[in-house]
């Protein structure tokens, strides 16, 4: 077993943490690596790409991993960092890639992980995800013998955005032709993945499109590469922010009167964001993955998707909790 992490100058302990490979766990992580930044863990991470951008703000640097076991490892060995790490993937090949490399980690005891790992926790029911990372995490922090961990994650992602996300957010709505203070909405009808085999895509988009316009509202669509098409035929009557990264976009939902996502990473990034969203669920389960923030709400679930009514009824109600909202950021 690898020897534990020295101390950095300063009295923090390095930790080196393997980020999950969608975005919206990634932001659901977001409370247990800030927790771990605050108590003394010195962050390294590693992850996929778009990682860099969207935690600028937070200023852990970000070890961008090539796929494969040897490749990975190979990469984790030159970056020479912290000798002790924290799995928030659940993998065998992710903490394959973390022992080649020589690095102990934290993980969860799945997929016959345990002797892969440094310390094995076991995986636990019936949470929303954002607290099985805070547990995750915590167990990491007890192994580290960082101090006091709490009980329960606090009630907002806290993404930090830069003042470079807010000006591609506000030169790309500008480019779209939405003038300073003229109101919008950011539609997300796209979503990876199937719940027991059914897609995750609510199906009446083009329906709350147009009844968000008839408010006087703009519309928006920010697809990721390759689906401006899909994005378009799901919301034909908004206008389509193309090319933005991750940052930017969260900046554009926090200027945004409301998006509405489907259980998705963009769902995830406005609530990390601490923006005002809906997020509408059919397949999945809300308990385990719905938005979590103070301006979030959720609609349907259960296998059966929300009506129009339904999810503009939520609309309503998150709308008028974000107007009176002090923690309201600026739009960008």
């Amino acid at each position: 077993m690898p020897a534990a992490s020295p101390a950095v100058p300063g009295g923090g302990v390095p930790l080196r943490v393997r980020l999950p490979n969608w975005v919206g766990d990634a932001c659901m992580a977001l409370p247990a690596l800030r927790e771990l930044d605050a108590r003394g863990a010195v962050l390294s991470l590693a992850a996929r790409g778009w990682a860099t951008d969207l935690l600028a703000g937070h200023g852990w640097p970000v070890l961008a991993l090539p796929g494969g076991l040897r490749a990975g490892a190979a990469a984790l060995r030159e970056a020479d960092g912290p000798r002790r790490g924290l799995l928030l993937t659940n993998s065998l090949s992710s903490a394959a890639v973390f022992r080649l490399a020589g690095i102990a980690a934290v993980g969860h005891r799945n997929e016959g992980r345990s002797l892969l790992l440094g310390r094995g926790v076991s995986k636990p029911q019936g949470l929303h995800e954002v607290e099985v990372f805070w547990r995750l995490a915590g167990a990491a922090a007890d192994w580290l013998a960082l101090p006091d961990w709490p009980a329960a994650p606090p009630p907002t992602l806290g993404l930090v955005l830069t003042d470079a996300h807010r000006q591609a957010a506000r030169a790309s709505l500008t480019a779209a032709g939405l003038g300073s203070g003229e109101p919008y909405a950011v539609l997300a009808p796209l979503a990876a993945g199937t719940v027991g085999g059914v897609p995750k895509l609510w199906p009446r988009f083009a329906e709350l499109d147009a009844a968000l316009r008839a408010r006087g509202w703009a519309t928006v669509v920010c697809p990721g590469p390759g689906e401006e098409a899909a994005a378009r035929a799901a919301a034909p009557g908004a206008r389509v922010l193309a090319g933005l990264k991750l940052g930017a976009y969260a900046a554009t939902c926090t200027g945004a009167r409301m998006t509405v996502a489907n259980d998705s990473g963009p769902m995830h990034l406005a609530a990390a964001a601490d923006a005002p969203v809906v997020g509408v669920f059919g397949p999945g389960d809300p308990a385990r993955t719905r938005p979590w923030g103070t301006l979030a709400g959720w609609v349907g679930g259960k296998g059966v998707w929300p009506s129009v009514a339904q999810v503009l009824d939520v609309l309503d109600g998150v709308a008028a909790r974000a107007a009176s909202a002090s923690s309201r950021l600026e739009r960008p």
